[in-house]
């Protein structure tokens, strides 16, 4: 009997679909997309398959989540095989430009160095008009915080010091450094937001 790899996300099952939709939103219909921190592989076995046009590149910064997001993705000729990518290092091992950069729910599990450098990568392997998307709770100064995510965050911070939510205006505020702007900024269920950069000088989002 053959031995399923695939792990699984009930969180990943619930928002690939609202994901999807702005994703369609905002990409042509033929787009090569790089994902950084890809986890199980649901969201780019779901992506690919809805979208052919789209060419995939899923990575994660854990070796062990190869087998899973290789298992879900098996048969799908629009997905390139999965590779181990930090984005806290200086040299990604993919090969651009890319229209768009996916990142969901990273930065609130990873150290904060990991937004700088995300943009910064980002840019690097971006094409010309490419995007970075980026999906996730996050705190928004001036606006209320869900009692769900304030659990959420503290229960973050008692696993790792180093994760929880992330300021909307701190994540807004290191796209610059990378020649981003917070182009625009959308609601998503269960109080998360996508966030769209794109190269430029001027946030759009409000």
């Amino acid at each position: 009997m053959t031995a399923d790899h695939r792990r699984r996300s009930p969180a990943a099952d619930r928002n690939k679909g609202p994901i999807l939709e702005q994703l369609r939103r905002l990409l042509p219909a033929r787009a090569r997309v790089l994902e950084i921190a890809s986890g199980t592989g649901q969201h780019a076995a779901h992506f690919a398959s809805e979208e052919p046009g789209w060419t995939w590149q899923p990575t994660d910064s854990d070796a062990g989540a190869l087998a899973s997001i290789a298992a879900w993705c098996a048969g799908l000729g629009n997905v390139l095989p999965p590779v181990v990518l930090d984005v806290l290092s200086p040299d990604w091992p993919v090969s651009g430009p890319f229209d768009a950069i996916v990142c969901a729910n990273m930065l609130h599990i990873s150290p904060w160095a990991t937004c700088a450098a995300l943009m910064r990568g980002a840019a690097r392997v971006a094409s010309r008009d490419g995007l970075l998307v980026v999906y996730g709770p996050f705190l928004v100064d001036g606006e209320r915080t869900a009692p769900g995510n304030l659990a959420f965050d503290a229960d973050l911070r008692g696993r790792d010091p180093a994760w929880g939510l992330r300021r909307l205006a701190d994540v807004a505020a290191a796209a610059p450094d990378a020649g981003l702007a917070l182009r625009e900024r959308i609601g998503m269920p269960a109080n998360n937001l996508t966030l769209v950069f794109a190269r430029g000088d001027r946030d759009t989002s409000r």
